[in-house]
């Protein structure tokens, strides 16, 4: 009997731990034309007065006199570009992530599975993925005004609405999250782990960054989340010619109303998650979606609001991208891109 156990466990083992990989294999092939990156935006600054020092790059290591003063360059913001063979897209699309995150947002999501950059690469668009300037690969400067923030381990389990307000515990078997959840409760320690800080007074330097990448990539198709909703809006008026679409996931704050005349030929839809219209602080941010597409569909734009559970997609947290049931939305956006005649 052993040596039959022994015999069989083997080749057990073995279709266990290729279960994963295939799978993996189900899914369609990423197959790139290219791929890069490249920085734009940023500016010189020049720095003087200051005394020359003695610094230890290694500790231990041989000492090295450095003179600080001189021009430096700050405020860039870093560009991963993605460009499938089978190119389905008419227009580039640009994914633009939400406050204290970067563009790790749309990539892997955090219980592992396939992001909304593998999945609009998958539906053929040339995909540009940013990390705003102060964030990720961008890097920071002292230049900011004011601290750097960032949130509490337990913050967003309530903030970003995978819980009611008052469940958060920091004992997960206590923690209560909304019924139906779609974000991987068990992942959030993993999405904790792509925060990284960010100031509060810096969002001039970072649209203006964002400008340039318009400049350079444009048209396009803009996909915005959250904090970078505004920004979405701004360079939309900036740039009213060359944001052909502007997809906001949850924007924290809509367009400027009296830019409307300006702006109202390009198309956008919100996109709204669970439980937040009962929310007291995000049931206030919807409303200035709401407030903001009476207004631009008077002008004679399109403008769409979608509130998930009233399609029949329920349980989205803020970080719809990441959700389980992520590409159920996507499909939803592509389908709304592609009415527009972006894509086919």
């Amino acid at each position: 009997m052993r040596r039959l156990l022994m015999s069989v466990l083997p080749g057990v083992l073995l279709a266990l731990a290729a279960a994963p990989a295939l799978a993996q294999a189900k899914k369609e092939p990423i197959v790139l034309r290219d791929m890069g990156s490249f920085h734009v935006g940023g500016r010189l600054i020049e720095i003087t007065g200051q005394p020359v020092k003695e610094v230890a790059f290694t500790p231990g290591g041989v000492p090295a006199k450095v003179d600080p003063n001189g021009k430096y360059q700050v405020e860039q913001m870093y560009v991963q570009y993605l460009l499938p063979q089978n190119k389905k897209g008419k227009l580039p699309l640009l994914l633009w992530h939400g406050g204290g995150l970067s563009g790790v947002t749309y990539e892997t999501k955090p219980d592992g599975g396939d992001g909304w950059m593998h999945y609009f690469i998958r539906k053929g668009w040339d995909t540009y993925v940013s990390d705003a300037m102060e964030r990720g690969r961008s890097g920071w400067s002292s230049t900011f005004k004011g601290e750097a923030m960032a949130l509490p381990f337990g913050d967003p389990w309530e903030r970003f609405r995978m819980g009611p307000i008052g469940s958060w515990n920091d004992d997960p078997a206590k923690r209560v999250s909304y019924p139906g959840l779609q974000f991987p409760a068990e992942a959030y320690p993993q999405f904790m782990k792509q925060g990284v800080p960010r100031w509060v007074t810096t969002d001039n330097e970072i649209i203006k960054a964002y400008i340039e990448l318009v400049d350079k990539v444009c048209p396009c198709a803009v996909l915005v989340h959250s904090q970078s909703g505004t920004f979405g809006y701004k360079v939309l008026e900036a740039r009213p010619d060359k944001v052909k679409a502007l997809v906001a996931v949850e924007p924290t704050l809509g367009g400027d109303v009296n830019k409307i005349a300006s702006v109202k030929s390009t198309p956008i839809v919100v996109i709204i998650g669970d439980n937040a219209k009962e929310h007291p602080r995000w049931k206030a941010i919807r409303q200035n979606s709401v407030k903001y597409g009476e207004a631009f569909k008077v002008a004679g734009g399109s403008f769409d609001l979608i509130d998930l559970p009233d399609v029949g997609i329920k349980g989205n947290s803020h970080m719809v991208m990441m959700d389980k049931n992520s590409d159920q939305v996507a499909d939803l956006i592509q389908k709304w891109l592609v009415s527009k005649g972006l894509g086919d």
